[in-house]
């Protein structure tokens, strides 16, 4: 980044969580420089409307541009509907309403205009006025911490929570002149887009090392540790060859299976005596367990269905895990790591809420080693696999610290905090 100097002259700017902005600023409310339209266009088909697209909440919640590129959904909408949400070049759409206040005016920006695609529902458009306000600037702000904490302490609900009109309408915002908004746009776009591209390639490394894990696994789970052993056909295709002393045996005959108990929100604390896992980990603690010792969980349903955790000691086990019990004679470490290379997910009911079926799972075959050969796999691929993981949450903290970085050269920019009016742009975008 260029070597960038504060602005010459602050003045107060009435607010608590930023003290100065530069002398020529201006803080307005949104109402002042936009025409904010919260959307009423469901995601319904309906026969007799006209058919358009629909820019809905999850497009919204990730991506910071929309454009063309993205498969909207098919929905209709009322003729007057039309007009009044069709998605124009520059105008900024946030989230209105979440299940978190924190999710609340997550911002994206549209980047052309888009015939035929209308904002959808749980949004809300926000058409700046161009003599005053550069969308992009917008955009930005809406991504500043102090901008977005009036959003989140304005939120009402209980369950869900939601933004009216008028606390969208009186957000306060830091207004420089249009060129200088300008400006400060090419500076961010030019800057973030080198995060951006630093962040590409880190999620790339990780990829490329969660793929080295799993082939890792797969072979060491089917093949074994010796290069020389003599091979027999498995007569299953994604096993391919074993070794030659090894057995074909159903799950059933290595653990018993079982889903968790049920347990409400309600008996579910940050902290407490036992740990209450789900089907994707850690859920938080309670007042009693269900299950003591070293096993494997499976998650069963959703999204998380297929997904292999190890949980050891005195745990609650949810309705939404498969908890494995290793039986006499089998390697409980081993028994996880197999089952963490059979891409369990493939085995799920299709369905509104795809899930497994613990009588499937328990009838799977799979290829299985002696005792003392299980336990050597075991430490070689906690070893291998140890190492590997410290790999990828190095990466991971390396993303999380640009972000941050990320953040705060947003906040710098859109608060004044430091002058980009000469910052040489070496491209538009």
């Amino acid at each position: 980044m260029a070597n960038i100097k504060s602005y010459p002259k602050y003045k107060e700017s009435g607010l608590q969580w930023i003290k100065n902005i530069p002398e020529h600023w201006e803080v307005k409310k949104l109402k002042i420089f936009s025409n904010v339209q919260a959307s009423n266009v469901d995601k319904k088909v309906v026969e007799d409307e006209t058919p358009v697209l629909l820019c809905n909440y999850v497009d919204v919640y990730y991506n910071d541009k929309i454009n063309s590129q993205i498969d909207f959904m098919k929905a209709t909408a009322k003729e007057e509907q039309i007009p009044k949400f069709t998605l124009r070049k520059d105008d900024v759409l946030i989230t209105k309403d979440s299940e978190s206040p924190t999710d609340i005016a997550v911002p994206t920006w549209v980047e052309e205009d888009l015939e035929g695609v209308l904002c959808g529902y749980h949004l809300s458009l926000i058409r700046p006025n161009c003599h005053e306000m550069n969308g992009r600037y917008l955009y930005y702000s809406f991504e500043t911490s102090g901008i977005k904490e009036q959003f989140w302490a304005n939120a009402n609900g209980v369950t869900r929570f939601g933004l009216s009109k008028d606390s969208i309408n009186n957000a306060l915002f830091f207004v420089p002149p249009l060129e200088e908004q300008k400006q400060i746009v090419y500076y961010l776009n030019e800057e973030i887009s080198k995060i951006d591209s630093l962040i590409f390639e880190k999620k790339k490394i990780i990829k490329l090392f969660q793929e080295k894990k799993r082939s890792l696994v797969l072979e060491v789970v089917t093949k074994g540790l010796n290069p020389n052993s003599k091979m027999r056909e498995s007569d299953i295709k994604w096993i391919g060859k074993i070794p030659e002393q090894w057995q074909i045996i159903k799950l059933k005959y290595l653990a018993h299976m079982k889903s968790g108990e049920t347990i409400t929100a309600e008996k579910i604390h940050e902290v407490g005596d036992y740990p209450v896992f789900g089907g994707g980990g850690l859920r938080g603690y309670t007042s009693d367990y269900t299950h003591n010792g070293e096993h494997v969980l499976i998650g069963r349903q959703g999204a998380l269905c297929g997904n292999i955790k190890f949980a050891k000691d005195k745990f609650w086990a949810s309705e939404h895990a498969v908890v494995v019990s290793a039986n006499q004679g089998v390697n409980i470490n081993w028994l996880g790591l197999l089952l963490e290379s059979m891409n369990l997910n493939q085995y799920s009911v299709s369905a509104a809420q795809p899930g497994l079926s613990v009588s499937t799972i328990k009838n799977l075959l799979v290829p299985v080693p002696p005792k003392e050969e299980q336990q050597l796999i075991s430490d070689f691929l906690q070893e291998k696999n140890t190492d590997i993981e410290e790999i990828i949450n190095l990466t991971k903290q390396q993303i999380k610290e640009l972000e941050e970085y990320r953040q705060s050269l947003i906040y710098e920019a859109v608060t004044g905090k430091i002058d980009v009016r000469d910052y040489e742009i070496s491209f538009v975008s």
